[in-house]
């Protein structure tokens, strides 16, 4: 009767035991589990807020300052002498002769007998209109202008800023220029003004001697 008895504690002990080692199991199973749910939410919260940054702009936001940038860029052409990477082996005037943007640009500098000036110079920055700021002029105007090589050297010359500026430069400043007047600048981000009318639209464009601010309206000397 007592071997019996023990029998059956020894039993029941052992079936007691077994569903506390279960228990544990199961608890140690889901724990595991939350633990590498919560793990993978944490991950994939990193990983969402990496990309967010990177989409808004934060992450590239120190490359900003040395990349060209403005609306006006997606139609420099991608590869060869007037990419951005053509246009940064060339000294500027140069450079603009193989944007197609700035033909008309080039042509009125070679009328002003400026190529050499312009190549030789050194750490200058160059407002450079593009065709549409030209085209803004009435073609009277324009052929006026061209025709006559001290106006076209002195509204050129004031395009010209005697040093390299940069994006942050152009936030607020006012620039001596080589025609000897100056121009003045404003904006922030991506949106820059000369003198409070020309917008920049392609600015921080690199060449071998100078920075080049493509601006949508021809700028004129002050008197």
């Amino acid at each position: 009767m007592t071997t019996m008895r023990t029998f059956r504690a020894t039993r029941t002990t052992r079936i007691v035991a077994a569903s506390v080692a279960a228990g544990a199991l199961a608890l140690g199973a889901a724990a595991c589990s939350s633990g590498s749910s919560g793990t993978g939410s944490a991950n994939g919260g990193a990983t969402s807020s990496t990309s967010s940054a990177a989409a808004s702009g934060g992450a590239s936001g120190t490359a900003m300052a040395d990349a060209p940038f403005g609306s006006a860029c997606a139609t420099v052409p991608a590869t060869g002498a007037g990419s951005f990477d053509g246009m940064a082996q060339a000294p500027v005037a140069t450079a603009a002769s193989n944007n197609p943007a700035l033909s008309t640009l080039v042509t009125a500098v070679k009328a002003a007998g400026l190529v050499d000036t312009l190549n030789s110079a050194q750490n200058i920055t160059v407002f450079a209109p593009d065709n549409a700021a030209f085209a803004k002029l009435p073609k009277a105007t324009l052929d006026k202008v061209l025709a006559d090589k001290a106006m076209l050297t002195k509204i050129l010359t004031y395009h010209v800023v005697g040093q390299k500026l940069t994006p942050a430069q152009l936030g607020s400043g006012s620039y001596p220029t080589l025609e000897k007047q100056s121009l003045t600048t404003a904006g922030s981000g991506t949106s820059y003004t000369v003198n409070g009318t020309a917008k920049v639209v392609c600015g921080n464009v690199r060449t071998a001697n100078a920075n080049v601010e493509i601006i949508d309206t021809v700028l004129m000397p002050p008197s």
